[in-house]
């Protein structure tokens, strides 16, 4: 009987009968046509929402950002059976910190779900990764074993489901009215409450050990695999009285419980006491044909980001060869300049000295000398010259410097009155 969304800032709105606070603190619904904002999260991020008849169920982030991470669980409405979790059955018209959820709790909340009268929701120890496993926890009406405990009776705070197995890796849940379903990651479907799971199914005719409520999970035969695990599951979902998974990595559904106005979606409007495949897309010619061209428009788009992703690595290359292109300019350059000065001759690959050759280490003072033992006196008497003029050049600037310093002191002494040294 009421509506909630999510906007992409993280508020969240409510508009239908919305639980409201009276002005003496006593809980009421308050019908709205428009959508309200719910105030009591501003300067944080709500992640997650579910709602019951008349109860919400929100996981919100602890800080005024979200980039994953942990979440407190909050929860408002009416409380008449404890499905709240806090503990109690007194109502509240505003979120209260559910207190095995809130910020200090070992448990990481990631998953939230509601039934009519009860909450579901999935959990990881913090000091585990996920992957080492999940837990189920549910609070509310258990009359019909919608809780999983092992017992019609309801629950003031959040409980474990124990007859989920250890090591499943939970990634999906959802409430119907008097039921609960969860998926794992290796495609194992459970589900418990009324009818042994299926939901609000009066016409179901089960017999003998069969027959009532599921007070405990039970695992979900797969007609796909004739096993019990469900081939790329991806979400579970629940209508008051019937389940839909959405499997084959999103390409596939199957759909059970009652099957009044076809919402199994298998062209009957009989119930189903087991998984059948929703006809969706339809099953014929036209759909192979669809699928055709879906997967070649995949493949075109395959090939057009390989296209894109393999320009863009040839222009990085282009400009990184081009950067090492002017690194090598200029380092040649260089060498050029000091061989000149050093040995009064260009480098030249052909007459790069051998130790550069041999140890890729050049040891000027070694290459010198051996420069000198080979050059002839016309040579050595060319490379005096040029050493000279070298030395003359240097001793020459040298010299200007100290005549420059000797007339920068005179005027200071002469500025002062002191005599110059």
């Amino acid at each position: 009987m009421m509506s909630f969304a999510i906007d992409t800032l993280g508020s969240l709105w409510m508009w239908g009968n919305c639980p409201q606070q009276t002005d003496t603190g006593e809980f009421c619904l308050v019908s709205s046509p428009a959508p309200l904002p719910v105030w009591d999260f501003h300067g944080h991020i709500v992640v997650k929402v579910a709602c019951g008849n008349e109860h919400v169920v929100a996981a919100v982030s602890t800080g005024e950002t979200y980039t994953g991470g942990d979440l407190v669980c909050y929860a408002w409405g009416n409380n008449n059976h404890g499905q709240l979790g806090l503990g109690h059955k007194e109502s509240r018209g505003r979120p209260q910190v559910i207190p095995m959820f809130n910020e200090e709790s070992s448990w990481a909340v990631y998953e939230i779900a509601c039934g009519a009268f009860h909450t579901a929701i999935l959990a990881y120890n913090k000091s585990y990764d996920q992957d080492m496993g999940s837990k189920c926890f549910t609070f509310g009406l258990g009359d019909n074993g919608q809780l999983g405990h092992g017992t019609a009776m309801s629950s003031c705070l959040p409980e474990l489901v124990n007859g989920l197995p250890h090591d499943l890796v939970l990634i999906s849940i959802d409430c119907g009215l008097f039921h609960t379903t969860v998926v794992s990651s290796d495609g194992e479907v459970w589900c418990w409450g009324m009818e042994k799971g299926l939901g609000l199914c009066p016409d179901a005719s089960f017999t003998g050990n069969d027959a009532g409520d599921a007070l405990y999970p039970l695992r979900v035969h797969s007609p796909e695999t004739n096993g019990f695990k469900f081939m790329g599951p991806v979400q579970i979902a629940c209508g008051a009285a019937h389940t839909v998974l959405v499997a084959g990595d999103g390409y596939r559904m199957w759909a059970w419980g009652r099957g009044r106005s076809g919402v199994l979606g298998r062209g009957e409007t009989t119930d189903s006491y087991v998984p059948c495949v929703v006809m969706w897309p339809p099953l014929d010619e036209d759909y192979k044909e669809i699928e055709a061209g879906m997967n070649r428009e995949v493949k075109a788009r395959e090939d057009a980001g390989a296209t894109v992703e393999s320009e863009q690595k040839l222009a990085a290359s282009a400009e990184e060869i081009e950067f090492l292109r002017r690194k090598l300019t200029l380092m040649e350059r260089y060498a050029t300049v000091l061989h000149i000065s050093i040995f009064r001759k260009p480098l030249d690959e052909r007459t790069l000295p051998q130790s550069l050759k041999d140890s890729g280490v050049f040891d000027i003072r070694k290459e010198f000398e051996n420069m000198m033992e080979a050059a002839d006196n016309e040579e050595l008497a060319r490379m005096e010259m040029f050493y000279r003029s070298m030395l003359s050049s240097v001793k020459d600037k040298l010299m200007k410097r100290r005549v420059q310093e000797m007339v920068k002191e005179c005027f200071r002494s002469l500025s002062t009155g002191r005599p110059p040294y």
